[in-house]
């Protein structure tokens, strides 16, 4: 009987520590998928409780950021990515802190990088093998009639694939040249999803939509086998990695300025760029963990790393990505003019 007491005190005691935990609030995209135990285990182990803020893609994210910069709602983000720092940075809604960094590995100014990946078309093999009709080789190609009606595109001002590609193409071609080529893909029948879920779930044709041919990542076809019920040994998906049209998004985490937990903040961190998490990173997030030797599933056979790609440095992106939405808006969609 004495022993019964002394363990149920002992149980009450760290169910009433648990329940007196800190709490960590962590801003993220909607594509945040860190295994639970492991964040269980961090949770343990620094005796907090993460609340998991999803908002959205990462626009949306930031635009909440700056939204609440007045009454902050999470003390740590993670997901803010190089199409979206600068914005973040000019608002002042992050801490600047010393990034831990190591040659070779894609940086995110103003921030701690901790994931990468490429932002590139995808095709469906089957419905290119069906019409018996061969793959675009170069971005001009979908402004042609062979290709009319077959690309899906999200919209770069509440997407950031969408916002990677259009600034791809502009890296590649030049301002002049890519707003005149997005002019062409407008008559050729090109549609614009808001976001990567409703532009790859909805007018794919892989999943039931009418378009062979979407912006998506280099990843996504290692994530179709991965996710495939019929345990495919091939991909039903591959990239088009065509000049001008490969983005490299690199993801990272920043304090919000006035936080309410630094030091926890700190350490997650830490934890994001930990081997255990990184490990966990490609098959969960489908993006490429920036720490080296980290070994990769086998199913990234499927996964094509380009071998160039065209992306324009931060400050440019800082400097002139609103404006160059806003042309984008006026000729893809006619909207202000």
């Amino acid at each position: 009987m004495q022993l019964f007491k002394t363990t149920s005190l002992i149980s009450a005691l760290l169910l009433a520590g648990l329940s007196h935990a800190a709490e960590l609030r962590v801003l993220t995209h909607s594509s945040f998928a860190v295994a639970k135990p492991l964040l269980a285990q961090f949770e343990q182990q620094n005796g907090v409780k993460l609340n998991i803020i999803k908002a959205g893609d990462a626009g949306e994210m930031v635009n909440k950021l700056i939204l609440t910069r007045a009454n902050p709602i999470a003390d740590v983000v993670y997901g803010i990515d190089n199409t979206m720092m600068g914005k973040a940075a000019a608002a002042g809604v992050l801490l600047p802190e010393p990034a831990e960094r190591k040659p070779g590995q894609p940086q995110l100014p103003g921030a701690t990088s901790i994931d990468y990946g490429y932002v590139t078309l995808n095709y469906d093999k089957a419905w290119f093998a069906k019409k018996q009709l061969p793959l675009p080789k170069t971005l001009d190609d979908l402004t042609r009639p062979a290709y009319k009606d077959l690309l899906v595109v999200e919209n770069p001002a509440t997407s950031s694939p969408g916002l990677a590609f259009l600034l791809s193409t502009i890296s590649a071609m030049g301002e002049t040249k890519a707003m005149a080529f997005w002019a062409k893909l407008r008559d050729n029948g090109v549609k614009v999803s808001k976001g990567w879920t409703e532009a790859y779930y909805t007018d794919f044709s892989r999943n039931g939509g009418a378009r062979p041919i979407v912006v998506s990542y280099a990843t996504s076809p290692a994530a179709e086998v991965f996710y495939s019920k019929e345990k495919l040994s091939t991909s039903p998906t591959a990239n088009l990695l065509l000049p001008g049209a490969v983005f490299q998004q690199v993801e990272g985490a920043a304090l919000v300025k006035g936080g309410q937990q630094a030091a926890l903040a700190r350490k997650f961190i830490a934890f994001l760029r930990s081997d255990a998490v990184q490990k966990d990173i490609p098959t969960s997030m489908w993006m490429y963990p920036v720490q080296p030797g980290i070994a990769l599933d086998p199913v990234f056979q499927h996964a094509e790393k380009p071998a160039a790609h065209s992306t324009p440095d931060q400050q440019q992106i800082a400097a002139n990505s609103a404006g160059w939405v806003g042309k984008w808006t006026r000729i893809v969609l006619k909207s202000g003019q």
